[in-house]
């Protein structure tokens, strides 16, 4: 691996758009300038998804991670930071990016909220009916 100075990947899912930097490092994570551990307080399982791509391509402590986020909920914001993280990791190199395609990692969730519909209370929940 040739010297690196800063990588970029924006990644989304839901209404979470996240722009995350790679530098190298110890393998610190900054979640809008705070520590993952912080920011996703009590989500084990929303740390675990963020970090499956550097866990994967076995890089967990080789580079710091800096990440904005905005928009959506926690859940979709980690999914957003696992694909940001992702798409920065892919630009390493070709095994790398091989080893994230494979895993689904580099592919955009396209599952949007259904917009509600006019005349009823949810996207497909209807009121009552009643007959008489």
């Amino acid at each position: 691996m040739e010297e690196m100075t800063t990588l970029w990947g924006v990644g989304r899912r839901k209404n979470a758009v996240a722009r995350v930097r790679i530098l190298p490092g110890k393998g610190k994570i900054m979640v809008n300038k705070k520590l993952m551990d912080t920011y996703f307080l009590g989500h084990e399982a929303l740390k675990i998804k963020l970090t499956a791509p550097l866990e994967l391509t076995k890089t967990i402590n080789k580079f710091n991670v800096y990440v904005n986020v905005r928009g959506g909920g926690i859940s979709g914001q980690s999914g957003a930071i696992r694909h940001g993280l992702s798409r920065a990791l892919a630009q390493l190199d070709e095994k790398t990016k091989k080893i994230l395609r494979k895993e689904g990692f580099l592919t955009r969730d396209p599952r949007m909220v259904e917009r509600k519909k006019p005349g009823q209370p949810k996207a497909r929940k209807k009121f009552q009916f009643s007959k008489r």
